[in-house]
């Protein structure tokens, strides 16, 4: 079973190994979205979306159905 972003556990990081190209925003992939990249969720909102993520230092704020397009490997 592959794991996504929208899997990790507050706190928890992990390595993306794949980033679906067409179906995240390219704002995302400026950001440093990309594969090899080390990624931590720091926070859920209160409803389950969106989750805060850091990404290349960045904070990030992604709706759950675009975390779930980004493959990643447990560190």
């Amino acid at each position: 079973m592959t794991k996504t972003v929208a899997d990790l556990n507050i706190g928890e990081k992990g390595i993306i190994e794949h980033v679906c190209l067409n179906s995240i925003p390219l704002k995302l992939l400026e950001m440093g979205c990309m594969p090899g990249k080390e990624v931590e969720l720091i926070q859920i909102a209160p409803l389950n979306d969106p989750l805060y993520i850091v990404v290349n230092g960045s904070h990030i704020a992604i709706r759950r159905d675009v975390a779930q397009l980004i493959e990643i490997e447990n560190k």
